[in-house]
């Protein structure tokens, strides 16, 4: 559900409507898609349980094993965050155990004229954690 915290998600949806809840929209011109899920279902491949401690299960994640090298999923705020220095910041909890299909986990912006600026990237965490 969404949070007092404007752009604030915990992927804790009844009707799955991830998207519309948290304000965000899969990019149609991306290769393939996030989606949400617990570990019941990610199985191996996931994490075992949410970073959140209690009651919060789910997450969204790609499955990157069908990909092809290059191909993009990618998720949009849909809502603008005004321009600022020092006031917006972003948070976020993420899982990449180490895999041989394992992409690049990348956070960018949209600048003034939408060009995309990338603001941080992993390749992978070392450790089976959050």
């Amino acid at each position: 559900y969404y949070t007092s915290i404007p752009g604030s998600c915990n992927f804790e949806t009844q009707d799955q409507e991830w998207t519309t809840v948290c304000g965000l929209t899969q990019d149609p011109t991306d290769e393939f898609d996030w989606d949400i899920s617990n570990s019941a279902v990610t199985g191996q491949m996931g994490p075992d349980t949410d970073h959140t401690p209690g009651k919060g299960q789910h997450f969204l994640y790609v499955n990157s094993s069908a990909q092809k090298e290059g191909n993009r999923a990618r998720i949009i705020t849909t809502k603008l965050f005004p321009a600022s220095l020092g006031v917006c910041s972003v948070r976020f909890w993420f899982w990449m155990f180490a895999s041989r299909q394992t992409g690049v986990l990348k956070v960018y912006t949209a600048g003034e004229h939408g060009m995309d600026i990338l603001m941080w990237s992993s390749s992978r965490n070392e450790e089976n954690k959050w």
